[in-house]
């Protein structure tokens, strides 16, 4: 009598297994939905045009510093430049490059921030979306198409998300809000 106590249960557990519909799953290939949306398309566009201003600048910085450190190395070969007047041309080249770098790592930082903002924006505006067409398809959980290593065609979504994302954001903002302010030490 006892053996039949332990042993119900466990003969019920599969039934009700068997009872569960298979949850119904979609992907989407979010890297070709910002890629290809008009959005991502004209931010990428902007932000190449900003990189491409931003290595320009590098470059004239890097010429001017070499200019200013191979007329010191002139000035040493050729005894011109010596003692208090050498070392004063050292120090602001010195600071020169200091001010460089610090240029550039602004430049660098104000790109990142406004790759991370159209990101932001683009998954802001495709989340409602992609929320809507799982509603549709009766979807229980939505893949990143990289976190696949197969599926069918059919559980594709990403053209559909690309062509309803397009309609609702053709265009996002490349200029993020200002950065909050640095700690005070």
């Amino acid at each position: 009598m006892r053996i039949l106590l332990f042993v119900a249960p466990l003969m019920a557990a599969p039934a009700a297994a068997q009872q569960l519909s298979p949850a119904v799953i979609v992907v989407v290939d979010l890297d070709r939905v910002v890629a290809e949306s008009a959005a991502g398309k004209a931010a990428v566009s902007e932000l190449q045009t900003r990189a491409n201003a931003l290595r320009a600048r590098a470059q004239t910085l890097g010429s001017q510093l070499q200019a200013d450190a191979q007329a010191i190395q002139q000035g040493q070969a050729s005894k011109t430049l010596q003692g208090p007047q050498l070392e004063q041309r050292v120090k602001a080249l010195q600071e020169k490059e200091s001010a460089a770098r610090a240029e550039i790592g602004k430049g660098e930082e104000e790109l990142a921030r406004a790759q991370q903002y159209v990101l932001q924006q683009i998954n802001t505006a495709v989340q409602p979306i992609i929320s809507q067409i799982m509603r549709e398809r009766g979807a229980a959980i939505v893949l990143a198409q990289q976190a696949t290593i197969q599926h069918s065609a059919s559980l594709n979504i990403t053209n559909e998300v690309l062509a309803r994302l397009n309609a609702a954001l053709p265009k996002v903002s490349t200029t993020p809000p200002a950065a909050p302010p640095a700690p005070a030490r």
